[in-house]
């Protein structure tokens, strides 16, 4: 029987509009945020009401941190990163969410954070497709 947490889940509306599916993880929804600038997953863990890391239970906080390894090494074997930067900040999308973003020197943003720099600049679709196909390959999904 699903859990009633996950069974009521929904993706956060402004999450949904940013960003392109890549598919569903044990725990987590799998998001490539859409800025070709940044190459930037995001993990949303399928439970309702969830704002917190601290309101996980313990399995699902375990097999979240799980699931931030396991895409954070297929983003670095895909794009090439001098850093991961991993964060879970919601303090304009409340919605539990995990940023993964291989980051370059020299990109739009170095050394400071991505959020606020600049304009979104789309991926085009081949490109997308190409990521999305990468990362699903080496994810199992």
């Amino acid at each position: 029987m699903p859990d009633s947490a996950a069974a009521s889940f929904q993706l956060d509306a402004r999450l949904e509009a940013d960003t392109l599916s890549v598919g569903d993880l044990p725990l987590s929804r799998l998001l490539l945020m859409n800025d070709s600038r940044f190459p930037w997953l995001i993990l949303v863990p399928r439970r309702a009401g969830v704002c917190e890391l601290i309101d996980l239970s313990e399995a699902d906080h375990a097999a979240l941190s799980t699931e931030i390894r396991q895409v954070s090494g297929a983003l670095r074997d895909l794009v090439p990163a001098d850093k991961l930067n991993v964060a879970a900040l919601g303090n304009k999308v409340p919605q539990l969410h995990v940023h993964v973003i291989a980051r370059t020197r020299g990109d739009a943003a170095w050394p400071g954070p991505v959020w606020g720099v600049g304009r979104a600049e789309p991926y085009d679709a081949a490109t997308a497709e190409r990521l999305v196909a990468g990362l699903c390959a080496r994810l199992g999904l």
